[in-house]
């Protein structure tokens, strides 16, 4: 745990009580903070009781004695309407603020050189955050990895000079509610993955949602890295509005070639400078990194770990035993030539497209609790499918999509669609049939989250007659 000592002796309210809310009123506890807690969860105030957290009734206190208000991502803080807390607190002129925020005040404290790198992005970011990590202890460096990929940042070792730590590095990854409520943050590599239609029942407009991810790499201080993907427009005018203000960006592309920059060339991640360029690494067989969305993924963390001292032979021999990531393009196991893919996270049709242009043979399963635009951005991949079974609330909408030219059929649970996918690839005389779960959507009708669901494809799989896992 990283005590929170910037704020010993003050008040501090912490509303929110799941993990890292949780996390947070104990660190603030151990800097010898004064914490008062609230959630409107009856559960998560009996938990947090339990764990000795001050449980008080935050709209009955006197809110100019707070130094501060730290609020749990999930909590709504502009958007649709601020939550009563956040209101409160803005009345009184109270910062409010998370625990990515708390670190960043910790780490100005204790080792403001401490080596930081913080990811953000619509797609990807999980993965480019564990692959980052990976690279940096395949070498013997300490990685603490956390934030948004689901451990708590507060929860990890505290960041230290070189001198103390010597090789510590904290690898974290960053949604926008919690760069929404990091003001101080500013990693010494800071990556913006791409950006596309997301969140926005929180942030408003897609403007704002990108003005909000943008601070990620803003905040990337003089001699630092600011990593930035430049195939979207969005990313582009970013990339080129640090530029102008003089900061130092590296441009990531996997759509095209860069004069200055990093860029895929097939399955080779290139460097250019001033158009002279080297190779970084080849993905070439390497199975966790495959498609075009892992080689955005891939060069991101590869820049990353440049910038933090790795040799590219380093880095090829890091990206190489990369395991990949649970629940983003996991390989199960196979019955005979048949794949099964675990895609959970993917939870928006821009992230399903990244899999679904993977593979030519795809009998898919999707659906769950759908997003703005539903699957209609796929059509172009429709070609590929060979059959489509459909689950959830979105079933209904994204048989009316596929239409008459994509079979499928509404299997309702995930059950059922995983036997008749697996029963239909099995028949199937293509050479490489793939059962891929990639919902482009949110789960959150049948499943508490992307991970209950990718767990539950798991299970029903691996429960499959005739199953042989990845190596065996």
């Amino acid at each position: 745990m990283i005590p929170i000592e910037t704020l010993a002796g003050r008040r501090v309210a912490v509303f929110g009580l799941g993990g890292s809310g949780l996390v947070s009123a104990q660190a603030l506890m151990a800097g010898g903070a004064d914490v008062v807690a609230a959630d409107d969860n009856a559960e998560s105030v009996k938990k947090a009781a339990a764990a000795g957290i001050p449980i008080a009734e935050l709209r009955g206190i006197d809110w100019t004695k707070l130094a501060a208000l730290v609020l749990a991502p999930g909590v709504p803080l502009t958007h649709p309407k601020p939550h009563w807390s956040a209101e409160l607190a803005h009345q009184a002129g109270v910062p409010v603020i998370g625990d990515i925020e708390l670190f960043c005040r910790e780490r100005h404290r204790l080792a403001p050189n401490a080596p930081f790198v913080a990811i953000t992005g619509t797609n990807g970011k999980s993965t480019t955050t564990a692959l980052t990590a990976h690279l940096v202890a395949s070498v013997g460096m300490d990685a603490q990895l956390g934030g948004n990929i689901g451990t708590a940042i507060l929860s990890l070792a505290p960041p230290q000079s070189a001198d103390i730590a010597p090789g510590r590095v904290h690898v974290i990854e960053c949604s926008s509610y919690q760069i929404d409520l990091a003001p101080s943050l500013d990693p010494t590599v800071g990556i913006l993955i791409n950006l596309s239609e997301d969140h926005l029942d929180r942030h408003g407009t897609m403007a704002h949602y990108a003005d909000v991810k943008a601070r990620l790499v803003a905040g990337v201080p003089s001699g630092g890295t600011a990593i930035v993907g430049v195939d979207d427009e969005w990313c582009r005018a970013i990339a080129d509005r640090l530029a102008k203000s003089g900061k130092s960006v590296v441009r990531i592309s996997v759509r095209g070639s860069l004069t200055d920059g990093i860029y895929a060339d097939g399955p080779h991640i290139v460097r250019a400078i001033a158009g002279k360029t080297s190779l970084i690494a080849d993905l070439s067989r390497i199975g966790s990194l495959r498609g075009v969305h892992n080689a955005q993924n891939a060069a991101c963390a590869a820049v990353a770990a440049l910038a933090l001292g790795l040799s590219p032979e380093a880095i090829q021999a890091g990206l190489r035993s990369f395991p990949g990531l649970a629940h983003r393009m996991e390989q199960v196991g196979r019955i005979g030539n048949v794949l099964f893919v675990n895609d959970s996270k993917a939870t928006n049709a821009d992230s399903s497209a990244q899999a679904l242009a993977c593979f030519d043979d795809i009998f898919w399963i999707a659906g769950g609790k759908p997003k703005t635009g539903g699957i209609d951005t796929l059509r172009s991949f429709f070609p590929r499918i060979r059959k489509a079974y459909l689950i959830g609330e979105a079933a209904e909408a994204f048989a009316a999509t596929l239409g008459d030219a994509t079979p499928h059929e509404i299997a309702g649970t995930l059950d059922k669609a995983v036997a008749l996918a697996a029963r239909d690839a099995a028949r199937s005389t293509a050479p490489h049939p793939v059962v891929l779960l990639s919902p482009a959507c949110a789960s959150f009708d049948q499943y508490r989250n992307f991970e209950v669901r990718g767990d539950a494809f798991r299970t029903l799989v691996l429960a499959l007659p005739g199953l042989a896992k990845p190596g065996a």
